[in-house]
């Protein structure tokens, strides 16, 4: 019963007023007395957190928790290009030519996710991959490479639900969704896009990170409740590691694949 009343509240609720509501009650000290019984539900690892259950004021406290040093390694090879968040490996794919990519069965236009057709012809004929967060992973977002920040910049006014129900009937909710885009680019000369787009909350997503690099493995931002990352690839600049059956859990810092040395 408590699994379908988070669901309910946490997972599905798109409307702005239940979410206002939702998002006011998760910061009061109130909420305090849910983190238990949210924990036990979604399974969370009590380990690998930071604090105890008992030291986190708020369920937004909760949900935004930072882990342990160490729970997590970062796979090292300058090449490698590693997963920014724990989450569900949901779609790995080609950017079609025309800028498009296919997500459970919906067409989505780059064009309109990045906001500019410019952009978006950068990554035509390349790879996209979809991790989707549910509310029992840390959410937290780290850099998946080392590498120069060329641009961050925020669209969207609507945050509708990105779990699978959202991706599979929602409105176009990768490419209309709040989303916050960082492009960088891999000291092998090519760029990648990280598409971190809201769910639930207009400004669901706060950035983190200064400056005008990142680590791989760096924190760059996190979100107040689930979502989802979208990594954009140009063409012929990223081999996959990852061929299992999909969808597949992953962990951040483990390693999706590699970047390709331009050719000279």
């Amino acid at each position: 019963m408590l699994q379908g009343i988070y669901r309910l509240f946490i997972e599905l609720t798109n409307r702005k007023w239940s979410s206002r509501l939702l998002f006011k009650f998760a910061q009061s000290n109130v909420s305090k007395k849910m983190i238990p019984s949210f924990a036990k539900v979604y399974g969370i690892n009590k380990e690998e957190m930071e604090k105890e259950l008992d030291q986190y004021n708020s369920l937004h406290d909760f949900f935004t928790r930072r882990l342990k040093t160490g729970s997590r390694t970062v796979a090292v090879e300058p090449c490698a290009v590693t997963s920014p968040v724990d989450a569900e490996l949901e779609d790995i794919g080609l950017i079609e030519v025309s800028q498009e990519i296919r997500v459970k069965g919906k067409t989505y236009s780059i064009a309109e996710m990045l906001g500019e057709r410019e952009i978006a012809e950068r990554y035509a004929g390349g790879t996209y991959m979809v991790l989707y967060l549910s509310p029992s992973h840390y959410h937290r977002i780290h850099s998946p490479i080392s590498g120069k920040v060329i641009q961050t910049w925020s669209l969207g006014s609507r945050s509708y639900p990105v779990n699978r129900l959202g991706l599979k009937y929602g409105k176009s909710t990768l490419s209309k969704n709040f989303r916050t885009i960082t492009e960088m680019e891999h000291e092998y000369g090519h760029r990648i896009a990280v598409v971190k787009v809201g769910a639930m909350f207009v400004n669901s997503i706060e950035v983190v990170h200064k400056g005008e690099r990142l680590e791989k493995g760096e924190e760059m931002a996190y979100f107040t409740f689930g979502s989802t990352v979208v990594l954009l690839f140009e063409k012929d600049s990223f081999h996959q590691a990852v061929h299992a059956q999909l969808p597949v859990s992953v962990k951040m810092g483990q390693k999706l694949g590699c970047m390709k040395r331009e050719a000279q």
